[in-house]
């Protein structure tokens, strides 16, 4: 099982009003629409980790991941075919950043922002409104 870490006092605020695990799992399932989904999708929450099953690809688990971590409270999630963090493949967001820089920083040209706003549609809405401690997923 795939562990991602999070900071855990950023991010939409979904918890906490009762139903924690409906309100993620809606929020996965509304902002996966576009894209894809994920089949049998059942998301249970333990104090400030998220676990997630179901039946999609890797990159959609991936996503699916992401969106339940960027929610304020949320420090782990837990999903199986989902890569660890200690595989490079993220980067979290600091005081400052936008994704010109960011780009800049991986692939050496800031124009390739649009490479990482699509990449993370589900979690950005607008490449002008991140936020320190978001979590984003970082495409080769």
């Amino acid at each position: 099982m795939g562990l991602l870490s999070f900071v855990a006092n950023a991010g939409k605020k979904l918890l906490g009003r009762g139903k924690d695990e409906e309100n993620i799992k809606n929020e996965i399932t509304s902002s996966l629409s576009s894209t894809s989904s994920v089949d049998n999708l059942e998301v249970k929450v333990e104090g400030d980790t998220v676990k997630i099953t179901g039946d999609a690809t890797p990159e959609t688990l991936e996503k699916a991941a992401l969106i339940a971590g960027n929610v304020e409270g949320i420090q782990n999630v837990e999903v199986d075919g989902v890569r660890d963090d200690a595989d490079d493949n993220y980067y979290t967001i600091v005081k400052g950043d936008n994704l010109s820089k960011i780009a800049k920083k991986f692939y050496g040209d800031a124009n390739q922002y649009n490479k990482i706003f699509e990449a993370n549609r589900e979690v950005i809405k607008d490449p002008n409104l991140i936020y320190p401690g978001q979590k984003i997923r970082i495409p080769k």
